[in-house]
């Protein structure tokens, strides 16, 4: 690789890299000079099945350029399988510096129609797919953190436009991408002492997950920029993996095409407050006063609609 990347010499773990965006991010993170754990369990789209093909062909992608990758087929999703896929960063790299959760399924439903199991399998592999990981990762920084060492390390979540704007159709899905954004925030401040930023991408690109949606059917001429591409998501978690994002934390960052921006979340809005306990009566003039201060309910892009 001729010229060093703003990652040199970092050791990156990737879920969900065999595929779409996941690998796209695994790609650039190689380019600039991160070494790769390639994390995929195989599946299919809806969680279903396994293959150790699509992280061996990443990792020997990356080798074929240069890089420096190896395979992992772990189900994430799973207390050991989790534990197992950092160890292999440490055992392999001698440490770890980035992890980017970005493993996931779909089982899109309207809610009078999702049984139990939709729900459940698309939350435990979102949820717990990015909590263990980062349980396991966290520990190794706090021991090393106790032990005199300065890290300088990232977490890199992938929330949604569905969780935090929310989507039809997708409840399962939103609320799992929600809680990703919600975890994030407050890994941010629990590992704000231990030398680790927590980041969150709420994306948009075409990947087996979008290919039955609009952005999925899109087709661009071979010299148009196309602003579907999971490889435009890259170069934004190369940055936020390297050394150059140290003190950004605890964001969202939305992202598609040649966007970048800063999903704002939940913050405070207009208030009134009496003094002790409303009634009925008065709420009834109070709140909608405040639904007039208040910003428009935003669309699925995240702006108002209105």
């Amino acid at each position: 690789m001729a010229n060093p990347g703003i990652c040199e010499g970092r050791v990156a773990v990737v879920t969900g890299a065999g595929r779409g965006i996941g690998r796209a991010e695994a790609l650039e993170l190689a380019r600039q000079g991160a070494r790769l754990v390639v994390n995929d369990l195989g599946g299919q789209r809806d969680g279903t099945g396994s293959s150790d093909a699509p992280a061996n062909e990443v990792a020997e992608e990356i080798r074929g350029f240069g890089g420096d990758a190896i395979p992992n087929s772990d189900d994430v999703a799973t207390w050991r399988g989790a534990e197992r896929l950092i160890l292999q960063a440490i055992d392999s790299y001698g440490t770890i510096d980035v992890l980017v959760n970005n493993a996931g399924i779909l089982k899109d439903r309207m809610i009078i129609n999702m049984s139990e199991n939709e729900w459940d399998d698309v939350i435990r592999v979102h949820l717990k797919g990015t909590f263990g990981p980062t349980h396991f990762a966290a520990r190794y920084w706090r021991e090393r953190s106790k032990a005199g060492h300065v890290n300088d390390a990232r977490v890199i979540n992938t929330s949604s436009a569905s969780g935090i704007y929310g989507n039809t159709g997708q409840s399962n899905y939103g609320a799992a991408k929600a809680g990703i954004a919600a975890f994030t925030i407050i890994a941010s401040r629990e590992f704000a002492g231990y030398g680790v930023t927590v980041n969150a991408l709420a994306p948009a690109a075409r990947t087996r997950m979008t290919d039955d949606r609009p952005m999925g059917e899109r087709t661009f001429a071979e010299a148009e920029f196309d602003q579907f591409s999971p490889l435009n998501l890259g170069p934004l978690v190369a940055w936020l993996a390297s050394p150059e994002s140290q003190g950004v934390t605890g964001r969202v960052f939305n992202a598609v095409g040649g966007l970048v921006g800063i999903s704002e979340g939940w913050r405070a809005g207009p208030s009134q407050q009496i003094e002790g306990r409303w009634d009925v009566k008065q709420l009834g003039e109070a709140i909608p006063q405040l639904l007039e201060q208040a910003l428009p309910v935003p669309g699925v892009s995240g702006h108002s609609e209105t």
